[in-house]
């Protein structure tokens, strides 16, 4: 399945149906008196957060959507019918903006959560809703209201505990595969990955969905490559784990502070995530040079990275523990800035 995470999208609430203006006619009835019914309200667009779906692929094919019209009012007092609402399904972390690709109207967060984005034109009155005492046979309907219209972006940003960043080739999709059941495309020639992967991995009795993102060069922000497009997918993770090519790389941490210079033009608040270094393919590095490499690595980021081969297992276990210790004081920390009735829950 291709992956796609934006897609700019046409919705159109339904128009209300128009009030009738009829007059009851019977025979052997000897007064009559209006009996138009009123009109239908038009249909509603909503958004809802379902389970299953992983991406955005479906409004790749269809951009346009729209509710029905309210049916008209018939005489007999009879009202017409609602139009029908359309419901489209987005995956659970989809954002809707406004046409400006930067006004949030909506973010989707858990499954099973609705939005109204558009609601549908009321119906009109009938000419039974004017009768009075002083105008028993009134001629006048109201029209149904209008529904409303506009472009809307829908934007994924995955929803994951940890995210990997890091240089193209700098061991990304080889660590997620050797970690997690995630298949991304692995060669012994150097290429960079085209679309996000999921993972779940699992260490003792716990799990964690980690996130592969494509690699990030030097000018991301100014879309030189494939850009920093990507790194919303790492934008509600709670640690990153930032890889830097052991192999490869004459210096590491000039590596490390193209990476994290990239990071902070993009922003939101990625510089502020916790940040786990690793010197990854160590299993192609001497002693000499995995000591030398790592030295200027300490040097640009400030702690003593983790020296890791996801191809030999050196050190997986160890650093998945350490991003799950990550996690899990994250996710303390966030419920100790929750009010005190929220923390507590429902009481009777």
């Amino acid at each position: 399945m291709k992956f796609l995470d934006q897609a700019k999208i046409f919705v159109r609430s339904g128009n209300g149906g128009a009030g009738c203006i009829s007059f009851r006619r019977e025979k052997y009835i000897e007064y009559g008196g209006p009996d138009g019914g009123d009109g239908g309200r038009g249909g509603d667009v909503y958004v809802e957060c379902v389970n299953g779906l992983n991406t955005l692929i479906d409004y790749r094919y269809q951009q346009h959507f729209k509710a029905e019209t309210g049916i008209h009012g018939m005489g007999k007092n009879r009202t017409g019918a609602d139009g029908g609402h359309v419901v489209m399904k987005v995956p659970v972390g989809t954002q809707i903006l406004e046409e400006d690709n930067e006004t949030v109207i909506a973010d989707l967060t858990t499954i099973g959560q609705k939005v109204l984005l558009l609601g549908g034109g009321n119906g009109g009155f009938g000419n039974a809703h004017f009768k009075s005492s002083v105008n028993q046979a009134p001629r006048r309907a109201n029209p149904g209201l209008e529904g409303e219209e506009k472009w809307v972006w829908l934007r994924l940003k995955l929803i994951a505990d940890a995210g990997l960043v890091g240089l193209p080739n700098a061991g990304k999709s080889t660590f997620i595969a050797a970690v997690s059941a995630a298949k991304p495309k692995i060669a012994d020639y150097p290429f960079t990955t085209l679309h996000p992967n999921l993972g779940i991995v699992k260490i003792d009795s716990n799990s964690f969905v980690m996130a592969d993102i494509p690699g990030l060069i030097e000018g991301a922000h100014e879309g030189i490559g494939l850009g920093d497009r990507f790194l919303g997918h790492v934008e509600r993770t709670r640690v990153l784990l930032h890889l830097v090519d052991g192999s490869n790389e004459e210096d590491p941490g000039e590596s490390y502070r193209v990476v994290r210079g990239e990071l902070e033009a993009y922003g939101h608040g990625l510089m502020d995530k916790t940040e786990i270094v690793a010197l990854s393919k160590s299993d192609a590095l001497t002693d000499e040079m995995i000591e030398e490499k790592a030295a200027s690595l300490e040097a640009a980021c400030g702690q003593k990275p983790l020296i890791l081969s996801a191809a030999s297992g050196h050190n997986v276990e160890r650093v998945l523990r350490m991003i799950m210790r990550a996690i899990d004081k994250d996710k303390q920390d966030a419920a100790n800035q929750l009010p005190a009735k929220e923390q507590e829950g429902w009481h009777p």
